[in-house]
C-alpha cells in the first residue's frame, strides 16, 4: 500500500502539468469556435475557421511553416544519421566527443538566432572570412541567407540544433544493431559499407523516423527563428498566429485561435504517428507492444 502511494505521489507533478496542457488546448479549440465569454462571444461556429481556412494569407503561412518543418527535419535526419554513424564506426559512442556532439541541443533558439547572424549575415563571419580571402569583392556578393523567403537562415538554424539531437536519439540503437547483426554480416563477408546500409541503417530507421516526426512537429510549430530569421512576409504560421494573437482587436481572438488550432491538430496527427512507429521499432526488435 505504501508502495502505491509512492508512486501517485510520484506521478502527481506529471497529473498536474498533463491536466494543465489540456486544459490549455481545451480553451484553445473552444476560442476557436468563437466560444470567448469575457469578450462577449458565446456562441459555438465554424465561421471563424471557415474565414482563416480561406483566407491566402493563411494558406501561405501554412505551406511557409510545412515546407521548413519538411526540409528542416529532412536535413537534420540525414546529417544526424552520418553523425550517429560516424560515432559507431569509430566506436566512440561513450566519452568527450557524444558530449561534444549534444552540446547545440543545450543553446536556446533565441541564441542559436544571434549566432546565426553572427555568422551568415553578409556582414557577419563567413562574409569577413571570404572578404579576406578574396573569395568576394565586397559583402554583398556574399550570398543573402538571412531574412529571405526561402527561410534558409531558419532552417540551417534547426539543422545545427536538430542533427545533433538525431545522433544522440538513434546512437544508441545504431551502435547496437551495428554490434550484434552487423558484425554478424561482416562475419559473413560482408564489406562494413554494405553491412551498414544492408542492415544497420534498415534496422535503425524506425528510430530515425521517430526522430524524424519529433523535429518537424518542433520546427512547423516553432515560433523563434522564423520570427528573427525570417522575412517580413511570407510569415510562417506561428508568427502569423501570434501577430493575430496580438490584434488590439480583442474579438478577432478567434481567429488566432484557429490558426493556433490547426497547428495543434496538426501535432496531434504527428504524435499518433510517433506512437504507431514506436510499436512498430518495439516489435521489430522482438519486445512486447508497449
Amino acid at each position: 500500500m505504501r508502495g502505491k502511494w509512492k508512486i501517485l505521489i510520484l506521478l502527481a507533478p506529471l497529473a498536474g502539468v498533463t491536466a494543465l496542457v489540456l486544459a490549455a488546448c481545451g480553451t484553445v479549440l473552444l476560442q476557436s469556435l468563437g466560444y470567448v465569454p469575457a469578450f462577449g462571444l458565446d456562441t459555438l461556429t465554424l465561421s471563424y475557421y471557415r474565414a482563416v481556412l480561406g483566407d491566402p494569407a493563411f494558406l501561405q503561412s501554412l505551406g511557409v511553416s510545412l515546407r521548413i518543418a519538411a526540409t528542416s527535419a529532412l536535413l537534420a535526419a540525414a546529417a544526424g544519421t552520418a553523425i550517429c554513424a560516424a560515432l559507431v564506426g569509430t566506436g566512440r559512442t561513450r566519452g568527450a566527443l557524444t558530449y561534444l556532439v549534444r552540446l547545440p541541443i543545450l543553446v536556446p533558439h533565441a541564441v542559436t538566432a544571434l549566432f546565426a547572424v553572427l555568422l551568415f549575415a553578409q556582414t557577419g563571419l563567413l562574409a569577413r572570412l571570404a572578404f579576406a580571402l578574396g573569395l568576394i569583392g565586397d559583402f554583398s556578393q556574399f550570398p543573402q541567407l538571412l531574412h529571405t523567403a526561402g527561410y534558409q537562415g531558419a532552417v540551417l538554424s534547426y539543422l545545427w540544433k536538430e542533427a545533433p539531437f538525431v545522433a544522440y536519439f538513434v546512437l544508441a540503437l545504431m551502435a547496437g544493431i551495428s554490434g550484434t547483426l552487423g558484425e554478424a554480416a561482416e562475419n559473413l563477408g560482408a564489406s562494413p559499407l554494405r553491412s551498414f546500409f544492408t542492415v544497420t541503417l534498415p534496422l535503425s530507421m524506425p528510430a530515425i523516423a521517430k526522430a524524424f516526426l519529433i523535429i518537424f512537429i518542433f520546427a512547423f510549430g516553432g515560433y523563434e527563428l522564423p520570427m528573427l530569421l525570417g522575412p517580413t512576409v511570407p510569415k510562417a504560421l506561428p508568427v502569423q498566429a501570434y501577430l493575430a494573437y496580438m490584434s488590439p482587436e480583442l474579438r478577432d481572438r478567434p481567429y488566432a485561435m484557429v490558426m493556433y488550432g490547426v497547428i495543434l491538430l496538426l501535432s496531434v496527427a504527428m504524435a499518433a504517428l510517433y506512437g504507431l512507429l514506436t510499436r512498430a521499432l518495439w516489435r521489430k526488435l522482438g519486445g512486447e507492444r508497449p
